[in-house]
């Protein structure tokens, strides 16, 4: 019995291990920890997944970093952030279907830490999530996986059932330049992108990147905000063509309003996209498989987990900071 014991006693001790992870918290506003967290147990048909990298998102993350997020389903202190991680299977439940074992997954975001919420949860060693929510992705991809909650999101804004092509996107972070790139294998006409900071004027691909101050034009019949600025709404209604819409594809922290006469005028609508579907994740692999769609140029910044503070810091004060990915290959 004592022999029996003794020899459980290596794997006991490993699935306890197993079932800690380290994980960025966010305890409260602008206070931003890497912490040795208790994740849940996974379920029959759940998966564990090791996480290789994870990105920081600079518009939903900086706002819950901030204390500026909106009333949001699940809101609240202390958090786990993140929704773009990477990772391999190293568990399987006996009832998960679609992913197999040493499989490298897309991970959107996991809620498997106790009393510490996950919103959305993706930034950790270690996530437990239903089968589902695992999404295989080609292993050539590697850290550029990252990106495609934000691909799939720009996916969906472009398909909102009756939206036109785009004609100006505002915004040259990793969103517009996705909404850009999208929008011409959509067969729209070279696009135009408005971004005011000079730091990220370069890169366009296919389309002009400009100051909307060097922009005369004032008869766009779709424009797709990616900005998240609340303020500049205004400016934009006075920039459409009779008829003209505008696709708010951004997060925003502040009350939307707007001068009425000059969008009666114009008899403009304003469409809001929603996060993205599962679809659109797949869609968009469609797109990368198929040659068409590159993710190339938009990861700018690296750093190692154990610097996860630092790179936050860095991620939402460097505006050349286009996207920073957390290395969690090599963290213990």
């Amino acid at each position: 019995m004592v022999s029996n014991a003794l020899a459980e006693a290596p794997l006991v001790a490993e699935q306890a291990r197993n079932r800690r992870a380290s994980a960025v918290v966010l305890e409260g506003p602008e206070h931003l920890t890497l912490s040795d967290l208790e994740i849940d147990s996974p379920g029959p048909a759940d998966v564990v997944v090791a996480t290789e990298w994870s990105a920081i998102s600079t518009g939903t993350e900086r706002l819950l970093y901030e204390g500026r997020m909106p009333n949001f389903p699940g809101m609240g202190y202390p958090l786990v952030p993140g929704y773009e991680a990477v990772g391999r299977v190293c568990e399987v439940g006996h009832d998960a279907t679609g992913v197999t074992l040493g499989q490298r997954v897309f991970v959107g975001g996991a809620r498997c830490f106790g009393k510490v919420r996950g919103l959305f949860g993706a930034a950790a060693a270690r996530l437990v999530v239903p089968a589902t929510r695992a999404l295989p992705v080609p292993e050539e991809l590697g850290e550029r996986a990252v990106l495609l909650a934000l691909a799939a999101t720009a996916y969906h804004a472009l398909h909102l059932p009756g939206a036109r092509l785009p004609e100006l996107i505002v915004g040259h972070g990793v969103l517009g330049r996705l909404l850009a790139r999208m929008a011409s294998l959509e067969g729209a006409e070279p696009v135009v992108v408005w971004e005011n900071n000079p730091a990220r004027m370069e890169g366009g691909q296919d389309y002009r990147v400009l100051d909307a101050t060097r922009d005369p034009r004032r008869n766009y019949q779709c424009i797709l905000d990616a900005s998240g600025d609340a303020s500049l709404l205004d400016g934009l209604i006075t920039r459409l063509a009779p008829g003209g819409q505008i696709i708010l594809a951004g997060f925003y922290s502040q009350p939307l309003q707007f001068a009425f006469a000059p969008a009666f005028m114009r008899e403009a609508s304003l469409r809001v996209a929603a996060e993205w579907k599962p679809e659109d994740l797949h869609a968009v692999l469609d797109l990368i498989g198929n040659e068409r769609l590159r993710l190339d140029g938009l990861i700018t910044h690296r750093r190692a987990a154990l610097d996860a503070p630092a790179a936050y810091r860095v991620a939402f004060s460097d505006p050349a900071c286009l996207k920073m990915v957390l290395d969690w290959r090599h963290h213990p």
